[in-house]
């Protein structure tokens, strides 16, 4: 299965990079997993919030690929367990091995990446920093492939 996280927001601190960075690399085959970065739109008194969420939503339109399965990450998406997150992952990469993971700019996601996204997902019910939501979503996909693959990364 091929997992690409495309997250909006650029700048991160170098601990969000550090961790991320140390999760991908423990993702292993047959998965693959990648970030892509959108830089965020600039907001100013002139430009609406909704104008440079739409602006964000036509970057990553253009990013996302045809044969992917675009994912989004909200708040208000449907939330999982560990095992719940592993046995779904299963599931889509039997069904369509080439996800999309979406984590929105600060204004969320764009009507038009709604209209195109085929599931949304909650990491918490709390509004998270851009970066920690990075953090925990690479931890969460390692930690579902360690459920699957019998690893014991994942005690419970």
């Amino acid at each position: 299965m091929r997992l690409r996280i495309i997250a909006v927001g650029a700048r991160q601190p170098a601990w969000v990079d550090a961790a991320v960075e140390e999760y991908l690399k423990r993702i292993r085959a047959p998965w693959r997993c990648e970030l892509n970065v959108i830089e965020a739109a600039p907001r100013s008194a002139t430009r609406s919030a909704d104008a440079a969420r739409d602006k964000e939503g036509e970057k990553v339109l253009a990013a996302v690929k045809d044969r992917e399965r675009l994912i989004l990450l909200d708040e208000t998406g449907k939330s999982f367990g560990t095992r719940d997150l592993a046995n779904r992952l299963e599931r889509l990469s039997r069904e369509a091995p080439d996800l999309a993971l979406l984590i929105g700019g600060p204004d969320g996601h764009a009507p038009a990446v709604r209209a195109r996204a085929i599931e949304s997902w909650s990491l918490s019910p709390l509004t998270l920093p851009h970066g920690l939501a990075r953090v925990m979503l690479v931890e969460q996909l390692y930690r579902a492939q360690s459920v699957l693959l019998g690893h014991p990364y994942h005690r419970e």
